[in-house]
């Protein structure tokens, strides 16, 4: 691990940028053409996950010429056993940021871990700035050593799994620095609820990664002021989500833990337990101690954008699930498996909603694994079905189609289509990407995906985990943060913390 630095990086890079000016005063965009960011006022970023999502997306944002990215932390060092969508995508994506297409040449499988992590940042910052010896992002294991040693970090991006998100947040903004996370904020609700405070109390700037700023929940609230679907009804997501394996059980045998990985940092706030690679990686989404299920994979993307387009203002005050069960083996007799440990293979989720200032009283139903909604009569008449993930509205007097990501949607039976104007121009959709949350960040204001926005969203996402596992419909209570009707699930709005762990 890093030892603390000697002087603030940032007053070396200041000093380093004022003595190469030799006295010489002359503007900025002289001195480093278009879209020169000074040293002194790049967004300094300390980064924590350095799995395939966390490289991923570094290999984008590490051009962005208003960061830099200081200090990495993961708890694992190096493996090559990552899981992943593509063999290469990783590699290839390294390869691409660095022009060497010969990177990792000697590497067989999926790399990640924090010394993936800081060569790539060291190789690309040395590349770009010439020098070769260049040495300037730190490496930890313990996040929290890196908020100890690590006086000049700006923000922190959170790459952590799910169970994770919300301990890594607070102890962030708790030490002055500004979060982008990627979604969930939190896994249980309680966790949700603190890290939102946390962000209201200390002010500090915050994005949820599933914010985008295409039009299409924008269209689908004026389609519905208009009345071209009548009164609001459901709203239905579908997802094919899991696309990773989903276990019903905790394995039951106890591999070693590999060399360079943290176990125990790694667990973090949850329970000590063995080590086992079905809980790691990518697969740690499909556990209810490490995850969020299907739904905060994928549902944040849609849901949070409409909640924040239709103005839903209160969570969910009930859900109910019914889902897939598995059976297995003993002794040539099928016996069914009492899943505790696991989001099930596939689900349908119910939400019921009270009246919202500019909604009435309506249901948001849920589904995963495969299963989605029959296809409406107005596109089978057409030959069309649904596609593999998406979301229809539902009114009394027509239905909208839209994608998971803000996608134009389309009015049911398509021929009314032909009579909208869309008015919106594509050129106007600007400020996506990284650049919402890092100027928000570099002038300290909220950024559009702002945790203080995504209380509903959070709220119900996680109450749904609750109607899985609690087996029956449950009523939530958001003023009092309690289910009322079964109170043994109250458990689940937060978690058993492991000692010196605890929010």
């Amino acid at each position: 691990m890093s030892d603390s630095k000697k002087i603030n990086r940032r007053e070396f890079l200041g000093s380093a940028a004022a003595a190469s000016l030799a006295m010489t005063i002359v503007p900025r965009q002289v001195l480093g053409g278009p879209g020169y960011v000074a040293p002194s006022d790049k967004l300094t970023l300390g980064y924590i996950g350095c799995g395939t999502q966390g490289m991923r997306e570094m290999t984008g944002l590490i051009a962005n010429p208003a960061v830099q990215i200081v200090a990495v932390a993961d708890p694992n060092k190096f493996t090559t056993d990552y899981v992943d969508w593509s063999a290469n995508g990783i590699r290839d994506g390294i390869r691409k940021a660095l022009g060497n297409n010969s990177w990792g040449e000697k590497l067989k499988g999926i790399p990640g871990g924090r010394d993936i992590g800081q060569e790539f940042v060291n190789s690309y910052y040395a590349k770009s700035k010439d020098a070769v010896n260049y040495k300037g992002c730190s490496s930890y294991a313990d996040f929290r050593e890196m908020f100890e040693k690590e006086k000049d970090i700006d923000a922190i991006k959170n790459m952590t799994p799910d169970h994770l998100h919300a301990t890594v947040a607070i102890a962030s903004m708790k030490k002055g620095m500004h979060v982008v996370t990627h979604k969930p904020i939190a896994n249980r609700i309680r966790e949700g609820r603190l890290t939102i405070e946390t962000a209201r109390s200390t002010g500090m700037s915050t994005h949820l990664l599933a914010w985008n700023n295409r039009p299409g929940s924008a269209l689908i609230k004026t389609w519905i002021n208009a009345g071209l679907i009548g009164t609001l009804k459901e709203i239905h997501n579908w997802s094919n989500r899991p696309v990773w394996p989903q276990w019903q059980s905790v394995p039951a045998d106890k591999p070693p833990v590999p060399k360079g990985f943290d176990w125990q940092l790694w667990l973090g706030p949850v329970p000590d337990r063995p080590y086992h690679p079905n809980f790691t990686h990518a697969v740690f989404r499909g556990w209810y101690d490490f995850g969020g299920g299907s739904i905060a994979d994928m549902g944040h993307y849609s849901l949070f954008n409409l909640f924040l387009a239709l103005g839903i203002e209160k969570p969910a005050y009930s859900a109910e699930a019914n889902a897939t069960t598995t059976c297995t083996l003993r002794d040539n007799v099928a016996v069914g498996v009492n899943n505790t440990a696991a989001f099930p293979l596939s689900c349908m989720i119910r939400f019921q909603f009270t009246e919202q200032p500019d909604l009435p009283p309506f249901e948001l139903l849920w589904y995963d694994g495969g299963i989605k909604p029959f296809v409406p009569d107005e596109l089978r008449s057409t030959g069309k079905s649904l596609p593999r993930e998406g979301m229809m509205i539902v009114g009394d007097k027509g239905k909208i189609l839209a994608g998971f990501r803000g996608e134009d949607p389309v009015l049911l039976p398509e021929s009314k289509m032909e009579h909208i104007v869309r008015n919106y121009n594509r050129e106007d959709e600007g400020g996506a990407g990284d650049n919402v949350w890092i100027d928000a960040f570099r002038t300290g204001s909220q950024a559009p995906g702002s945790f203080l926005l995504a209380g509903p969203v959070t709220e119900t996402i996680n109450l749904g985990a609750i109607a899985l596992r609690a087996k029956q419909r449950v009523e939530y209570d958001s003023a009092t943060m309690k289910i009322t009707n079964i109170p043994e699930t109250n458990q689940y709005l937060t978690r058993e913390y492991r000692p010196g762990w605890e929010l």
